[in-house]
């Protein structure tokens, strides 16, 4: 498994981070998934043989959320 940090912009409430868990949860591939709103980000453990770095980002930012 690999672990990567994501910076998540634009969460402001628990709502938010439900919703960033959520979509990232439902991508084949994600092991773990831990949001902190205070921290503004996401730490993912991943298959980096089903899904990459860019894909999570863009799984955040098609929920309406920046990432880095």
């Amino acid at each position: 498994m690999d672990n990567t940090t994501i910076k998540v912009g634009g969460m402001s409430c628990q709502g938010c981070v439900k919703n960033v868990t959520g979509v990232l949860q439902a991508l084949d591939g994600v092991a773990e998934v831990e949001v902190s709103l205070e921290a503004a980000q996401a730490r993912v453990s991943f298959d980096a043989g089903k899904v990459d770095r860019p894909a999570l980002c863009a799984a955040i930012e098609d929920a309406g959320f920046d990432a880095e």
